[in-house]
């Protein structure tokens, strides 16, 4: 199969993944097993892809899965789209803990990546510059 069963029948599996997915999105962070996170992970995907092609059909789409939760799917289409319009999925990571002990369940985070700016990037190239420029001092003297 392509999914994950979860113990549960299809009806309370669907609208598990679904209020995972919003508290993912309004939290930008859950706690959750490993397994509910590896399967939450392709809906808040396929939420943030449907955000960024900003058509009626995918809000629509979103609303429709999402329960009518019409704040949620407005921080989908109006921060989260902006936020990755230059990146091309993998908009969630997930950070292993440690074992749940009742049950001893790996327990993760599931978190939205967040995006580094580009600004840090010429930074280090000023550094190298500087050092380049001092040593070409030192070679002059």
């Amino acid at each position: 199969m392509a999914y994950r069963k979860l113990g549960r029948d299809n009806k309370h599996r669907r609208s598990m993944l679904a209020t995972l997915t919003k508290q993912v999105v309004e939290n930008e962070s859950i706690t959750t097993t490993e397994t509910r996170a590896k399967e939450v992970r392709k809906f808040v995907d396929k939420m943030i892809t449907y955000g960024k092609k900003g058509d009626l059909v995918s809000r629509r789409k979103v609303l429709a899965f999402l329960h009518n939760d019409k704040a949620t799917v407005d921080k989908i289409f109006n921060d989260l789209a902006k936020r990755y319009e230059n990146r091309n999925g993998g908009y969630t990571q997930i950070l292993k803990l440690e074992e749940r002990r009742g049950d001893n369940s790996l327990m993760v985070i599931l978190r939205l990546v967040s995006e580094e700016k580009e600004e840090a990037k010429p930074e280090k190239k000023e550094k190298k510059e500087k050092k380049a420029s001092k040593k070409e001092k030192e070679e002059k003297k």
